[in-house]
């Protein structure tokens, strides 16, 4: 995660309450908790913006960026979240109120008041992860199932009840039959992670007698790629190249600021010291600087020049 990146702060009960958002209005929610202050105490007093581009940076399409977001936002003002709080269920609206800045292509969104305990970075129990993580991720399952995975990444694995997954994804009838479930939510959201995330995941199902139970996802860190043998030699190539680049701007100008009876000596010197396809090469490159003030003698003949102007003796 680098250090200047935006980044979810969620509380665990949050990732595993019983919700159903859209992939827009996940998206949505994401961007403005990304813009919660680090350590700074959430209230319902603060307005939190989000913008076309913050939603381009996820994947939304440019052209109907702005539509998308005031169709998702208008929706998420309708929606509620379920968490559970010591053995008790608690249904809370996500949003009190959402603002609409049109000029700007910018929506505010404020926090329902008894959602922000939640959303806030004061407690021990958060998980955390970059914004650009879920970025790309097309499916609303893709990113609850990436969160859930996130919060047990430091073990490497999750085993979550199939009922349980049911609950907090709130399927409700949807995909009864387990097949449509692997297919639709849980193969989907593993391809999708893989795709995009910094985590690898795969799983296995558990049964209890006949019937799948349980599903376990590991997790690991993808391995930073490092750059490969040919990318390495480009990279040190095109170091030597500025490097190059530098010292003939720098002969250049001393040359340039010669008159032109030292400048004659400079060019005496370097033809005293060439001979035959060289000296030949030289001249042409010389009278192609005269004409159209191109560096390449400079860069061809670049010792040659260094020395020249290193043992001349100014008039």
């Amino acid at each position: 995660m680098l250090k200047n990146e935006l980044q979810v702060v969620k509380s665990n009960q949050v990732i595993e309450a019983s919700y159903q958002l859209s992939t827009i209005e996940q998206r949505l929610v994401l961007a403005a908790i990304s813009h919660i202050p680090k350590g700074q105490t959430v209230t319902d007093e603060v307005l939190y913006t989000v913008s076309v581009a913050d939603l381009q940076l996820l994947g939304v399409n440019q052209t109907t960026a702005y539509r998308d977001i005031k169709e998702g936002v208008n929706k998420l003002y309708e929606r509620s979240i379920h968490i559970w709080v010591d053995n008790k269920s608690i249904k809370i609206r996500w949003v009190q109120e959402i603002q609409f800045m049109d000029s700007q292509g910018v929506i505010g969104i404020r926090f329902s008041k008894p959602l922000l305990p939640f959303i806030s970075n004061l407690s021990r129990e958060f998980t955390k992860y970059a914004l650009s993580d879920i970025a790309g991720m097309s499916s609303a399952y893709a990113i609850r199932v990436y969160e859930l995975i996130a919060q047990y990444k430091s073990l490497g694995q999750r085993e979550i009840a199939v009922i349980d997954l049911r609950n907090m994804l709130e399927l409700g009838s949807r995909y009864v039959l387990f097949a449509d479930l692997k297919r639709w939510v849980i193969d989907m959201a593993v391809e999708q992670i893989n795709q995009y995330s910094p985590l690898n995941v795969s799983y296995k199902l558990k049964k209890t007698g006949k019937k799948v139970s349980h599903v376990v996802f590991y997790c690991e860190q993808k391995a930073i790629k490092l750059p490969s043998k040919i990318k390495i030699q480009e990279v040190q190539k095109n170091k030597i190249d500025e490097k190059v680049s530098d010292e003939v701007s720098v002969l250049v100008e001393r040359f340039d600021r010669l008159s032109a009876t030292n400048k004659q000596k400079i060019i005496d010197g370097i033809q005293s010291e060439l001979k035959g396809r060289k000296l030949a090469h030289f001249n042409i490159e010389y009278t192609v600087y005269q004409k159209t003030q191109s560096s390449t003698v400079f860069r061809d003949f670049k010792d040659s020049f260094t020395r020249a102007l290193a043992n001349l003796v100014v008039e």
